[in-house]
């Protein structure tokens, strides 16, 4: 099976840092994928978007959260995440702070493994 690098040099990433109020973990990510998976969501109607985002619970501390995500532009996802905002989605009530507290920051790819290196060799 051949590896894929976790993201594409040149493009950017969103990366939260959050936690959900004390004992609402479980249901946090009940409704964070009712509402990923809709329809209703416009991140995934975007062209910028390069991958889906993944959303990763610390080892450690079982209400601290990370979601990750690859696109092509910030500009792009800093527009559809203010729709996402003014659509009050319930997750983001179950966000420690509130959904003030539910914001990215960006990291541009500088380095990614080519793909020759990621390829069995014969």
């Amino acid at each position: 099976m051949a590896l894929t690098a976790l993201a594409d040099k040149g493009n950017v990433l969103h990366i939260y840092d959050f936690r959900v109020k004390a004992e609402m973990a479980d249901e946090f990510i009940k409704l964070f994928e009712e509402f990923d998976y809709s329809d209703e969501n416009p991140m995934h109607k975007s062209t910028a978007q390069v991958r889906d985002g993944v959303l990763c619970r610390d080892a450690a501390d079982p209400e601290r959260f990370f979601l990750i995500g690859e696109w092509k532009s910030i500009e792009e996802h800093k527009k559809i995440l203010k729709i996402v905002a003014e659509m009050r989605p319930k997750f983001a009530l179950l966000v420690d702070g509130g959904p003030a507290n539910f914001k990215p920051i960006y990291a541009e790819v500088v380095s990614s493994t080519p793909v020759e290196y990621l390829q069995p060799q014969a």
